[in-house]
C-alpha cells in the first residue's frame, strides 16, 4: 500500500472521539476499546512496513527521546511486539565506559546502526549530550556546543549513506510527569524505573525545558525535524506516533497468502514415548477448576 492510503490510516487515529473517555486525572484517555482496536490495526501495518523493509533493503533509525517517564518505553514496546526481533530491535546504551569516554562522541552509537533490512529503533540516543550530559554537568561546555553544531552534520551523513532517520520527541506536562513518578513510586514491578537521574530531573524542570529549547534551535531543521508527540495521555501518544512512523516511509503490502497444512504424520505403532511421570514437570500453582 502506498503512502496515501497509510495517510487515510493515521487519520483515523488522531481524529477518536471524545465521549466516554475515561478521566486520568487532569487528562482524558482515549477509552479502551477504541485503543485497543487501533493498536491492532496499525500493529498490522507495521508487519507490513518491516516486511517492505526487508524486501527493499532500507536502513531506517528512529530516535526516541523526551523528558523521563514521558511513555517512549511504552510506544517503543507497541512497535517491537508487532515486527521479528530479526527485522526490528532497540538500542537502549547505558552510561559511557572509561573507554567510551576518549572516543568520538557518536563512535559508541555508530556501531548499533542498521544494516539493510532492519529497523534500529534508539530509546535515548546521542541526544543525552544535549539532555542529561549538559545538565546534570557530565560534559564540559566546549563539548556541549561541539555536539550541537556536530549533530546536525552527523545527522546528515547518516541520512547521504541511504539511512531512513525519524526522531521523536515525547511532550509529557510536569503534571504528568509527577503523577506517573508517583505511581512508579508505589508500584513494586515499576519502582526499579526510578532512577537518581530521574529524582534529579524532577528537581530540574526549568534546567531540562531549557536545554530542550536549546537543542530544537540547533537539531530540528529542514533535512532533519523533530515530530513531537503530545505524550500526557499515552494510549493517544502511542498510537498517534505509530500512525506517524507509518506515514514516514512509502511502502507496499507484500501479501502473505494463507499456508496450506500438509497431513500430519501418522503414529509410528512401534514408536512407545516414555512415562510422563520420568519428566520433571514445573509445579502447577494454577489447578483447573472442579
Amino acid at each position: 500500500m502506498g503512502k496515501k492510503k497509510n495517510e487515510k490510516q493515521a487519520d483515523v487515529a488522531v481524529l477518536s472521539p471524545l465521549e466516554g473517555e475515561e478521566e486520568e486525572g487532569f487528562v482524558h484517555r482515549l477509552p479502551r476499546k477504541i485503543y485497543d482496536a487501533e493498536l491492532v490495526r496499525l500493529q498490522i501495518e507495521l508487519v507490513k512496513l518491516a516486511a517492505w523493509v526487508k524486501h527493499k533493503g532500507l536502513r531506517v533509525v528512529v530516535l526516541f527521546e523526551g523528558r523521563d517517564a514521558a511513555g517512549k518505553g511504552g510506544a517503543i514496546m507497541r512497535i517491537t511486539e508487532a515486527i521479528s526481533p530479526r527485522l526490528c530491535r532497540v538500542v537502549a546504551l547505558a552510561a559511557p565506559t572509561e573507554r567510551e569516554r576518549t572516543q568520538w562522541y557518536f563512535q559508541r552509537y555508530v556501531e548499533h546502526l542498521p544494516a539493510a533490512g532492519e529497523i534500529v529503533l534508539f530509546d535515548r540516543s546521542w541526544y543525552n549530550r544535549a539532555g542529561v550530559e549538559h545538565v546534570m554537568g557530565f560534559c564540559s561546555a566546549d563539548e556541549y556546543e561541539e555536539f550541537l553544531r556536530s549533530a546536525p552534520e552527523f545527522e546528515r551523513l547518516l541520512m547521504r549513506s541511504g539511512i531512513v532517520l525519524v526522531k521523536y520527541w515525547f511532550s509529557v506536562s510536569d503534571q504528568a510527569q509527577e503523577k506517573r513518578f508517583q505511581e512508579r513510586n508505589h508500584s513494586p514491578i515499576k519502582r526499579w524505573k526510578l532512577s537518581p537521574m530521574d529524582l534529579a530531573s524532577r528537581e530540574r524542570w526549568v534546567d531540562y525545558s531549557k536545554a530542550k529549547d536549546a537543542m530544537f534551535k540547533y537539531t530540528d531543521l529542514p533535512d532533519s525535524p523533530w515530530w513531537v508527540v503530545a505524550a500526557d495521555d499515552k494510549r493517544r501518544a502511542r498510537l498517534n506516533c505509530v500512525s506517524h512512523l507509518l506515514n514516514c516511509i512509502s511502502y507496499k503490502e507484500l501479501t502473505h497468502e494463507p499456508v496450506s497444512f500438509s497431513k500430519q504424520q501418522k503414529p509410528d505403532p512401534k514408536y512407545v514415548r516414555p512415562p510422563l511421570s520420568s519428566m520433571r514437570w514445573i509445579p502447577n500453582h494454577y489447578p483447573e477448576s472442579p
